[in-house]
């Protein structure tokens, strides 16, 4: 048994190496990687597990926003250095990764608490980006940058590929839009926010003089205004319909 390993976990790490595509050498990274500080005291008060994914998440954010800067800097060799931020900052994420932890089936695979299972946390997206995260710095810690390397070139490859330009900002597509028009910059207002601390839930609206406001709820205020901007970037700029 590794040290620092629960004494009585029996967890089978065989369906996320398989997903993974990586065999961990030690189990106690692995295991952490997947645990929701839920899991931590059990209903008892009595200690189920010695460790969650919160630490090796703040690991795993850095590893991937390194690899993901050098994969860019040699898929696009020409592009500055704006352009190739942009592209990192809709690789890393955490709707990228959380399309990632559904692909590999991980949201089952996550320990926590019945409260928070019954609650849908194995399917919550901000959950299941930090899951891919801690992974990721489980397997680094495990076996180095080697096989991260070839997870994230394997699952970010196609998010990378596809995007044949540069991302654009909704939200500065938007006031670029309005500026073209000479129009007031868009405004945006927090019309409601609900949730736990851990897991709220932003709604905002944007508005352009002449347009009828738009409202997207998100994880933080940040998602939410540029998802706001999306869709009303999306209704102004869509083609008239002649009749």
């Amino acid at each position: 048994m590794a040290e620092g390993e629960d004494k009585n976990d029996a967890v089978d790490l065989r369906p996320l190496e398989q997903a993974l595509g990586y065999q961990f050498f030690g189990r106690r990274h692995a295991i952490a990687a997947l645990t929701h500080s839920s899991m931590r005291v059990s209903a008892m008060g009595r200690k189920v597990a010695s460790e969650s994914y919160e630490r090796l998440e703040f690991l795993g954010d850095r590893v991937l926003g390194l690899i993901i800067s050098e994969m860019l800097l040699f898929r696009f060799p020409t592009e500055r250095e704006g352009d190739l931020a942009k592209r990192h900052t809709e690789l890393v994420r955490r709707e990228t990764l959380a399309e990632v932890a559904v692909a590999l089936k991980l949201g089952p695979m996550i320990r926590m608490s019945r409260g928070e299972k019954d609650g849908g946390g194995q399917q919550k997206e901000s959950l299941l980006a930090d899951v891919v995260e801690a992974l990721i710095a489980a397997m680094y810690l495990d076996g180095g940058t080697s096989p991260v390397r070839t997870f994230i070139e394997r699952n970010w490859s196609p998010f990378l590929e596809a995007a044949k330009r540069p991302p654009r900002d909704p939200k500065t597509a938007l006031q670029e839009w309005a500026q073209a028009r000479a129009l007031p910059l868009p405004a945006y207002e927090l019309v409601a926010q609900s949730g736990p601390s851990h897991e709220p839930s932003f709604e905002i609206s944007v508005s352009v003089v002449g347009q009828k406001p738009v409202v997207a709820s998100a994880g933080s205020k940040r998602a939410a205004e540029r998802d706001a901007a999306a869709l009303l970037l999306e209704r102004v700029t869509a083609p008239k319909d002649p009749n």
